[in-house]
């Protein structure tokens, strides 16, 4: 049974968009966990999947041109809280199960299978 996270959408049900969404609202103090960020082209793809402090972790990507690359196709982004115990297994787990066109190395840790967020 994967273990289930409730994925953050913003303002009116949508998914956020990366170089927009208000990273000084007070919902990303202390805001840790994992995170995926794609792009939504005519073949939506996974660009990238980290974890961590989601508000300095997203800030950087934000000039990432690794990441930035793909921002002509919008860039989106959702995030999940976990506690830092879980959140290797579940990067692991998340990067496998996507395949993100930003190579980055993942844990070693076992995959925590979790619920994607579409």
């Amino acid at each position: 049974m994967p273990m289930t996270l409730t994925w953050i959408k913003c303002q009116g049900e949508v998914w956020c968009k990366l170089n927009v969404v208000n990273l000084p609202h007070e919902h990303f103090n202390n805001m840790a966990g994992v995170y995926i960020i794609w792009h939504g082209g005519p073949s939506a793809k996974t660009v990238y999947v980290g974890q961590g402090d989601i508000r300095s972790r997203f800030t950087e990507h934000r000039t990432d041109p690794r990441i930035q690359t793909f921002e002509a196709l919008g860039l989106y982004a959702t995030w999940a809280a976990v506690p830092a115990v879980s959140r290797n297994g579940i990067e692991r787990y998340l990067a496998e199960r996507l395949n993100p066109l930003v190579p980055e190395a993942h844990p070693a840790d076992l995959p925590i299978e979790v619920n994607l967020p579409w």
